[in-house]
């Protein structure tokens, strides 16, 4: 018999970034291996989880751009959030199985006053219900044993707490936070200041650092319709993640001491971490110290580099 030569498929090396909104029902590791699939990309990252109960903005780094993901991990975000009054679950959504019920006796002027009381700098106790880690295990492991675990408070800041809508026992809030915050948590919160429970029934991401859900972002339906050959046009530059930072334009010579590793004498006023750019493309990362001296810090694969005169 034959043995039959086996043949892996031979996925593509693209760049760039696809701002993602995330359906719901599914996990964001779930909706990056289909993404992934659609554009035959070799190598995929994301930029933080989503909640499967959660839909918005989940953006996918592909290629060189998954170097830069922390960019965004470490970014602010904004949701919008709906919390239902009066029962409080074990895992502080409505997936979870109801831990306690009161009666709700709230009103919109009450509501108004606990998100002020929520607004700033606070402290969060995680929810056992997370992938958050301790001793190398992730929290939800513990909590679907039935293990006890001793959380440590842990500082965020809530940049804004607003009321979009209140009806009855359940109400929608804005809300613009820092990274590591658990809008579960706020909403646990919000119900014990409220003196009845609550949950988080529903949560979108509509914002993390510069990017907004509705411009430029697509659906896993509407990348699917494309052409498979016209999908990697919808992806941003792998550089969009980085652009809040100051440019730096270098000459040939430059840029391809940059690339060796060398650092470089740059005169102008910016400090600190920079966009650096060389001979018609984005280079990656690079350093510039109060001595005017330009270090390489997270560079992209551009293959060779120019050729020093």
């Amino acid at each position: 018999m034959k043995a039959q030569k086996q043949f892996r498929h031979q996925r593509r090396a693209l760049d760039g970034v696809l701002l993602l909104d995330k359906p719901q029902g599914i996990t964001s590791n779930a909706a990056l291996q289909t993404a992934r699939r659609l554009l035959n990309a070799a190598k995929a990252g994301h930029t933080g989880t989503l909640d499967p109960m959660a839909t918005g903005l989940l953006p996918l780094t592909f290629g060189e751009a998954t170097k830069f993901s922390q960019m965004l991990l470490d970014a602010d975000k904004e949701y919008e959030a709906t919390v239902r009054l009066g029962i409080e679950t074990d895992t502080g959504d409505a997936e979870g199985r109801p831990l306690a019920e009161a009666p709700v006796s709230v009103a919109e002027d009450d509501v108004r006053t606990a998100l002020g009381r929520l607004t700033g700098e606070i402290e969060q106790i995680p929810p056992m219900y997370s992938a958050l880690k301790r001793d190398g295990k992730p929290l939800y492991e513990y909590a679907r044993a039935g293990i006890e675990v001793e959380l440590t408070p842990r500082r965020v800041t809530i940049h804004a707490l607003e009321l979009l809508e209140f009806v009855g026992e359940t109400f929608r809030i804005r809300v613009a936070c820092s990274k590591g915050t658990y809008i579960r948590t706020l909403a646990i919160d919000l119900g014990r200041i409220l003196g009845c429970g609550a949950h988080l029934s529903a949560l979108r991401r509509t914002r993390i650092g510069p990017f907004a859900a509705g411009s430029g972002t697509v659906t896993l339906a509407e990348l699917e319709a494309v052409p498979a050959d016209d999908r990697e046009s919808l992806l941003a530059p792998a550089d969009a993640l980085v652009s809040h930072l100051p440019e730096v334009m270098l000459s040939a010579l430059q840029a391809a001491g940059l690339l060796q590793g060398r650092a470089l004498v740059y005169d102008g006023s910016e400090r600190g971490l920079v966009r650096v750019y060389g001979d018609g493309r984005f280079l990656g990362l690079g350093e510039l110290g109060d001595d005017c001296r330009l270090l390489p810090k997270r560079l992209v694969a551009t293959g060779t580099a120019a050729p020093q005169s």
